[in-house]
């Protein structure tokens, strides 16, 4: 199958406008074939209709340092932010980790659905503010140990990641971060467990490839943030100008 033409838009407002359409298209939307939606399994032209994005999916309020739902206005930082500030410049996600949105990501990251990508994509993009001011120059996967990454056969952040980049037109490196095998799982300890876990599990093997630049890293899912912090953190020290986190969803 040829690969569908690259996306003219460069803007963030000129993204958000027409958010919806995976750069690689299913097979199905490929042949302009209808699907089931994921969540209603109605008929519908997209992996998820535009009805459940709707109900699903609306923007809210949230905290710009650490995803959380704020009562108020976008971009603030909430009480816990201005007290013990994560090191990265800013946070953009799209829903919370909850249904639909959880037992899709879970398929995707677990279940070997791929092909959810694109779907999970479009609502990380649609999440992005159009006055965003600090547009990366660069967009990075968090990575995945080998040995996670050869069990499961791919990497959900890369496979996000890449779909983000090639829509905004900036470009992706998945190998810019480089992390330490060995380590267990993030999956049920606490924020303070998991920064214990990943101290030091992350490297730039080529700080030149960041330097200087806007970088942001690309996830499926904010749990506490350590994760992305250790990854943010090695950005930062390798000379990163500025580093944000897009993630799909935010555990409430």
């Amino acid at each position: 199958m040829t690969s569908p033409p690259r996306p003219a838009a460069t803007t963030p407002a000129a993204v958000i406008a027409a958010p919806a359409r995976d750069a690689w298209p299913s097979p199905a939307e490929a042949r302009g074939l209808p699907t089931l939606c994921e969540v209603c399994r109605r008929w519908a032209r997209q992996p998820v209709c535009a009805d459940c994005v709707a109900r699903h999916a609306a923007v809210v309020p949230r905290c710009g340092g650490c995803g959380m739902r704020l009562a108020a206005v976008a971009a603030a930082r909430c009480g816990e932010c201005l007290h013990d500030p994560m090191p990265f410049d800013h946070v953009h996600c799209a829903v919370d980790y909850g249904f639909p949105w959880d037992a899709l990501v879970v398929a995707f990251k677990y279940g070997g659905r791929a092909e959810l990508a694109g779907a999970l994509a479009a609502r990380l993009l649609a999440a992005l503010p159009p006055e965003a001011a600090a547009w990366p120059e660069l967009v990075v996967p968090v990575p995945l140990a080998r040995d996670r990454l050869a069990a499961r056969g791919y990497d959900q952040a890369w496979e996000l990641a890449r779909r983000v980049a090639r829509a905004i037109d900036c470009p992706a490196d998945a190998t810019a971060i480089a992390r330490a095998d060995g380590r267990s799982p993030q999956a049920g300890l606490d924020r303070a467990a998991r920064r214990r876990n990943l101290r030091g599990a992350f490297a730039v093997p080529d700080p030149a490839r960041v330097a200087g630049r806007r970088v942001a890293i690309v996830d499926d899912v904010l749990t506490t943030g350590a994760t992305a912090a250790e990854a943010a953190q090695a950005l930062h020290d390798a000379g990163a100008a500025a580093v944000g986190v897009w993630t799909v969803a935010r555990t409430p």
